[in-house]
């Protein structure tokens, strides 16, 4: 693949899992789902319910580029599990849970940047895998 190709599929493939992100993180996230803020261990099947729509939508893009990297969809599953557990804990950063305030902020952009990070991780991969 050469450098205009290698660039085009990387900027294709940014698009397509920030648009992957939005819809699995807002229009597929359901009410139960939220409760993976729940303090005790009940909140493990709702989480893992929404990690799950995560890694699936992400097989679904490593399937059509490159099946045999289907690994990254786990990736994906355990880093947005751990990355949202710690979130949305009341002992880690769920505490800072009132929307009016800068650390309630700072919280969801760091969850953000750590899941989009994720992604890049992802899209690298896929990409060096087309080389």
């Amino acid at each position: 693949m050469d450098a205009s190709a290698t660039l085009t599929w990387t900027v294709v493939l940014l698009a397509v899992f920030q648009v992957k992100h939005y819809i699995a993180d807002f229009p597929l996230q359901r009410e139960y789902m939220l409760r993976k803020t729940l303090g005790d261990w009940s909140f493990v099947a709702p989480l893992s319910l929404h990690c799950g729509v995560h890694a699936s939508l992400t097989l679904a893009i490593v399937l059509y580029v490159e099946p045999s990297l289907w690994w990254l969809a786990i990736f994906d599953f355990v880093s947005h599990f751990i990355m949202d557990r710690f979130k949305a804990s009341p002992r880690f950063l769920g505490r800072y849970s009132d929307v009016t305030k800068r650390s309630f902020w700072n919280c969801f952009g760091i969850d953000q940047m750590v899941h989009h990070l994720c992604s890049y991780y992802i899209i690298w991969e896929l990409v060096k895998s087309q080389m």
